[in-house]
């Protein structure tokens, strides 16, 4: 008899909620973006749609096949990285997609998932080892950085800091269920210290040499980061305007009171917030918060160290662009472009979500 998989049900049950608030919020958002863009409630749904279809087709498989192939879909996505610079559009001074028969496709979206696929393997590999020594470790940071550096100067080139900071986000992560030993950790954040307070005195001190060095685009781009507190933007204090207005209940469905820029993507959260006001966040802000703690007692689950290491990447992930998104939407933290995971409108970035979730899914699933 032939047996059949049975499907983590509150993982499936999460992203149907999530379906569900992002087209409602989108439907809401819409009001004030540009009729240009379609209907985005249909893309949206399509996204999932897609999504699920990569679900489906990920369960048919073990992970191990997909940590066997992680080189050469990291490959793959450094390839795409480079072309961006030679043959995407420029939009907005960034050449972040590819345009294709009028869709958009952002690589910087799936080589998140190329990096937890690569650092899976690799360091599921050498927790693996019984004997540890200082040059297996040394082996070991030494391949983790190439890795880690490739796709971060192509992405830094295009400009997109916000993946970068995203890629080191994974990688502190990945690691830190790794077999390194604390000293490893000690350095790597001395010299992050010391890195920062280098970059910051010529920043502060060297603005010159600075913008010799690095440009002025980039020059302008930590300025805006910086100030941001002292910055007057429209799209941020409408932002919490609207937050700020809406009171315990909220506007209402689709009564989003007031214009903001990228209200459909960066932030989605300031147009749900006014909806639905105190007592719906809280009620999202809650569940987001149960769906993070339900990935982490995942990790209890009796697991090989690939898997161990690719849901603890993917918790990363998830929990900081949710609280960089948040944050930044009511003032907390600078803007940063980063979109809130499952929510904001998107086919890249959802999509690459909704496979890492097929890919938690099987190390969870069951035959039964």
């Amino acid at each position: 008899m032939k047996k059949s998989l049975s499907i983590d049900k509150f993982i499936t049950v999460s992203i149907i909620i999530f379906y569900i608030i992002s087209v409602f919020s989108i439907k809401s958002a819409s009001m004030y973006m540009s009729t240009n863009l379609g209907n985005l409630v249909l893309k949206q749904s399509i996204w999932y749609l897609l999504g699920i279809i990569f679900i489906i087709n990920i369960l048919k498989f073990d992970n191990n096949f997909f940590y066997k192939w992680s080189y050469l879909i990291y490959g793959v996505n450094c390839l795409l990285l480079f072309g961006l610079l030679f043959f995407a559009p420029s939009i907005n001074g960034s050449k972040c997609w590819y345009n294709i028969l009028g869709f958009s496709f952002q690589p910087s979206e799936f080589m998140k998932i190329s990096l937890i696929l690569v650092y899976s393997r690799i360091l599921g590999e050498f927790n693996r080892k019984r004997k540890i020594d200082l040059k297996k470790e040394i082996n070991l940071i030494f391949k983790i950085f190439i890795i880690l550096l490739i796709p971060s100067i192509l992405t830094f080139l295009e400009p997109d800091t916000g993946s970068v900071l995203i890629y080191f986000i994974i990688t502190f992560f990945c690691l830190f269920v790794s077999k390194l030993r604390l000293r490893w950790f000690v350095i790597l954040l001395t010299s992050i210290i010391v890195f920062l307070a280098v970059f910051f005195y010529f920043y502060f001190y060297q603005q010159d040499l600075f913008i010799n060095i690095l440009g002025n685009d980039f020059f302008y781009r930590m300025d805006r980061i910086i100030n941001w507190q002292n910055g007057s933007g429209m799209q941020l204090e409408n932002s919490m305007a609207a937050i700020s207005a809406s009171g315990i209940l909220g506007f209402g469905f689709n009564k989003t009171p007031i214009y903001f820029p990228e209200a459909g993507t960066d932030f989605i959260f300031g147009v749900f917030a006014s909806n639905f006001g105190f007592l719906g966040s809280s009620i999202l802000i809650i569940f987001l918060v149960l769906f993070n703690i339900y990935l982490i007692n995942l990790t209890n689950l009796k697991l090989n160290y690939s898997d161990k290491t690719l849901i603890i990447g993917v918790i990363g992930i998830i929990f900081y662009q949710e609280i960089q998104n948040i944050a930044m939407t009511i003032g907390l933290l600078p803007i940063t472009g980063i979109t809130l995971p499952f929510i904001s409108y998107g086919g890249s970035s959802l999509i690459s979500y909704l496979i890492l979730m097929g890919l938690i899914l099987n190390i969870t699933k069951k035959r039964v």
